[in-house]
């Protein structure tokens, strides 16, 4: 009999995850982990399409002390996605370490001295696909971004706070040989022999960056089951081109269908002056970097 044309498509999203509150003495400690899984499959599709699996594994946790005037909090955000298209190699779709510590002291109503760190990397190699999937254009430790300096905070309300930082110490870390070598992620590149290509000196794995830094958060329920939650840091290097300023926004968009059924939109807008990136015509410059994702997760709170 002959085999029967058909497709079957598959959009499901299964979420699975726990979210508690622990309160030992003055510290508050919550967690949420989650998992969002995506299937499509063709089989003899006239109209073409290419059968995948797309999965993406959330974890995040905050762990606040506040006594009196002093506060500390803690903020850990971590993911990881691929997606798989048939026997091709996994693509990277989402990959993210971001560790955020701050202590405050509150000096009048609404305005505190803070004292904020920030570290942020990634798990895995990420490849430029439009290329090749062998050479790796960046993997854990490369990049890597350590913020660390004193500040004046305002929070007029609890969902809202911006931070000022005029000294902050900023560490970009590039931690293979290879890429630092190339000058990637704004890094001064090796010094090379034009005559043989050869290296003659290495790059260095790590710049120094002092200057001056802006954090403004917000998160609100703007809707009944509507989130929105924003996060812009602006930051100007006082050494180096400090008119230059480096924008790393992220926005969440969170709907509550039900007590089951979440849909959460998330966009990240990157610029940062000393990393170039070459276009389609092959033009390499400076460029506005831009991120968007969707989930729809399924499960339940507790």
């Amino acid at each position: 009999m002959k085999k029967a044309l058909f497709s079957l498509f598959i959009f499901g999203i299964t979420t699975a995850y726990a979210q508690d509150t622990i309160r030992v003495g003055n510290w508050e400690i919550t967690g949420k982990i989650s998992m969002n899984l995506s299937q499509s499959y063709f089989s003899n599709w006239s109209m073409g399409g290419t059968s995948s699996l797309t999965t993406i594994g959330r974890y995040t946790m905050s762990a606040n002390f506040v006594k009196n005037k002093h506060s500390y909090t803690n903020w850990l955000d971590l993911s990881l996605g691929y997606t798989l298209f048939q026997d091709q190699t996994p693509l990277k779709t989402e990959d993210k370490i971001e560790y955020i510590t701050s202590y405050r002291y509150e000096l009048h109503k609404h305005w505190y001295f803070t004292v904020m760190g920030r570290f942020a990397s990634q798990f895995a190699p990420g490849y430029d696909y439009s290329v090749d999937s062998s050479n790796y254009i960046s993997k854990f430790l490369a990049p890597a971004i350590i913020d660390l300096g004193p500040g004046i905070m305002y929070k007029p309300v609890d969902w809202f706070w911006v931070n000022l930082s005029p000294m902050n110490a900023r560490w970009l870390i590039v931690n293979d040989q290879g890429l630092a070598d190339l000058g990637s992620f704004g890094l001064d590149p090796a010094v090379i022999d034009t005559a043989t290509g050869a290296i003659i000196t290495h790059a260095s794995k790590v710049k120094t960056m002092f200057g001056a830094k802006l954090t403004m958060v917000a998160a609100k329920e703007v809707y009944k089951n509507i989130t929105l939650g924003t996060k812009l840091e602006l930051f100007s290097d006082y050494l180096d081109n400090p008119q230059a300023i480096d924008v790393n926004w992220q926005v969440l968009v969170g709907l509550k269908v039900n007590d089951w059924l979440n849909v959460d939109i998330q966009t990240t807008l990157l610029y940062d002056e000393d990393i170039m990136i070459t276009d389609k015509d092959g033009n390499t410059g400076p460029r506005t970097q831009f991120r968007e994702l969707l989930m729809l997760s399924v499960g339940y709170a507790f």
